[in-house]
């Protein structure tokens, strides 16, 4: 294993462990506006997706990018619609 690869493995691992105590530690009040700002990261790596499969040539980072394309862009429709869902929980019925 190269340098690179071990130091791309611990960063990853950290942010594992980070983003897992953090989640775990937010008040289901807070879950909502979380869930649109991870929305929002997301929206960034559909762009970040598009430019790496932006090149001419077909090649294994096209094919990558494409497939993140695809994967992101169902994360971010997916997260709308749930926020969405929780958002009408909180809106008040219409009395009859």
């Amino acid at each position: 294993m190269t340098e690179a690869l071990i130091a791309a493995l611990f960063v990853f691992v950290l942010a594992s462990f980070t983003g897992f105590e953090v989640i775990n530690k937010v008040p289901p009040t807070l879950h909502t506006p979380l869930m649109s700002g991870s929305n929002a990261i997301s929206g960034i790596a559909v762009l970040g997706a598009i430019v790496a499969s932006g090149a001419k040539e077909w090649n294994l980072s096209v094919i990558l990018g494409l497939i993140a394309i695809v994967l992101a862009t169902i994360n971010v429709v997916g997260g709308f619609l749930v926020t969405d869902r929780m958002l009408q929980m909180f809106k008040k019925k219409a009395s009859s």
